[in-house]
């Protein structure tokens, strides 16, 4: 505790801290003259003076004492301080929507370990990158969920992301549900910007209980003024799909043309990732795209520790003075 307390002590007055080395000089003053500084006188034995006693062990106490006192009275010229940083960030930030697909393509090791694997560590790193934004997180396959509401509470919404499997929801992929569900989240917000972030790996799939298709969000994201950057991630190579416990390959299905549209017409840009590294690119390219205003105020609070250093070498002066003049007291 006292270590912890020391590493962070800064002197401001540093020119006075060589002055501590006269202190191993008075020492060596002090014991080479300590014969000459010592009454004499005779007697006809000295067996008695060979008898061990507490004063003749600590005769030297008050010295030592005083030299400590002496140090650290010139450790308390030296101004000791402790510096603290104290920073705040605010500024204007962006409400941002998190639209990952979770269908059992998305289990695909061609993205090692697995696609949704690397999906919620780029998210995370993103996440990670943008502390005044409120951020969201909509997950969709058969169906669409709002995993987690705007929020800046990030750690809570990290939490959220990183709970996110493949088998949530009914499988399949309806991207419009998703893109519209997305939407609605950021439909109240104050915001001067609002983005949605599209990832999924595959092409709508319209079974008979679909409520919105692409075009029909689409339209929605535009009315509401939300840009949309759509991600298709999708390596070359062929990709295992679970689905209903069946495990089957196939070849990549990525409908390119429909993220583009999506991407093109709420004012966003569509990526394509085939591995885990141009996801991360990607993630770099939209943080660059949607830049908040960020104000980091910082302050330098300055506190005072001389005083401790002072107490102390007065407290070792008064407990000198008074050995010296009591118990440790000598003839002249």
């Amino acid at each position: 505790m006292l270590y912890d307390w020391f590493q962070h002590i800064v002197f401001k007055n540093n020119w006075v801290l060589p002055f501590l080395f006269i202190l191993p000089v008075l020492a060596f003053l002090h014991f080479r003259t300590a014969a000459k500084r010592k009454s004499t006188f005779t007697v006809s034995t000295a067996e008695a003076f060979s008898v061990t006693t507490g004063r003749n062990t600590f005769f030297h106490l008050p010295f030592w004492l005083r030299l400590l006192s002496i140090g650290l009275l010139i450790l308390a010229l030296a101004r000791p301080q402790v510096h603290n940083q104290l920073s705040q960030t605010k500024g204007e930030g962006i409400d941002i929507v998190l639209c990952m697909d979770v269908s059992g393509s998305m289990l695909s090791p061609d993205f090692y370990p697995y696609r949704l694997e690397v999906a919620k560590e780029m998210a995370t790193q993103f996440i990670e990158a943008r502390p005044i934004d409120q951020i969201g997180l909509v997950i969709f396959s058969g169906e669409s969920y709002t995993q987690y509401p705007l929020t800046t509470d990030h750690q809570s919404l990290l939490q959220q992301v990183q709970g996110v499997k493949s088998g949530m929801l009914e499988d399949g992929t309806l991207i419009g549900e998703g893109l519209a569900t997305s939407v609605q989240r950021l439909a109240g917000s104050k915001s001067k910007s609002k983005v949605v972030i599209l990832l999924t790996d595959g092409k709508e799939e319209a079974p008979d209980t679909r409520l919105i298709d692409p075009y029909t969000a689409l339209e929605i994201a535009k009315a509401k003024g939300v840009r949309v950057y759509s991600i298709g991630m999708a390596g070359n190579a062929p990709v295992t799909v679970h689905e209903k416990g069946r495990v089957t390959k196939s070849t990549p299905l990525l409908d390119e043309a429909l993220l583009q549209r999506i991407a093109g017409q709420t004012g966003g840009r569509y990526f394509r990732a085939k591995d885990k590294e141009s996801l991360q690119l990607v993630y770099q390219q939209i943080d660059r795209l949607e830049k908040s205003e960020i104000e980091i105020v910082r302050k330098e609070k300055i506190e005072e520790r001389f005083v401790y250093f002072l107490l102390a070498a007065l407290f070792l002066l008064a407990l000198e003075l008074f050995l010296r003049y009591t118990y440790l007291r000598t003839f002249p």
